[in-house]
């Protein structure tokens, strides 16, 4: 016999699992959209901020992009072969290192210039639905990592054990 608890342990009934598929479904159109442009969705996020900021330390990417050196170490390389992006020691902190886009990296954002109306158009929502959506999923991100950071361990109250 079935509870009203037992719904809720339902695969249909998982908000994670929504945005895990909604994200896999995102992925399978942009990895057809970013083909053209000799990207994956990954490099696409990275040329998507050093298009913003033009030149940042690895760490500040890294921070930009919720991705640690071992993750972004990797899609650099790749782009640097690409020709994209060139990796340079800082001359002011030895310890840093700083992307910079290269002219053929600042000249594919014209040519990427569609991509965002391409996805808008295939989520079939308007443009206050995306905004709506957009700040939704900060909000609930925000939310998200509150609650991951007092889960962390020696954040539990005193005399309490998980």
């Amino acid at each position: 016999m079935n509870t009203p608890d037992d719904d809720w342990l339902r695969l249909d009934q998982q908000i994670c699992f929504s945005l895990h598929a909604a994200s896999r479904a995102f992925n399978g159109v942009y990895r057809g959209i970013l083909r053209d442009l000799g990207l994956t969705y990954p490099q696409y996020l990275v040329m998507l901020v050093l298009w913003e900021h033009d030149e940042l330390p690895v760490k500040k990417l890294g921070e930009h992009l919720r991705l640690d050196s071992g993750t972004l170490s990797p899609l650099l390389k790749r782009l640097e072969a690409a020709g994209l992006v060139r990796r340079e020691r800082s001359a002011r902190d030895e310890r840093s290192v700083e992307v910079r886009l290269t002219g053929e990296g600042v000249a594919l954002r014209r040519r990427a210039l569609q991509v965002p109306r391409r996805i808008a158009a295939s989520t079939g929502f308007d443009t206050d639905e995306i905004r709506t959506l957009r700040a939704r999923l900060d909000e609930l991100t925000t939310a998200l990592d509150a609650a991951a950071f007092a889960e962390q361990p020696g954040d539990s109250p005193a005399g309490e054990r998980s």
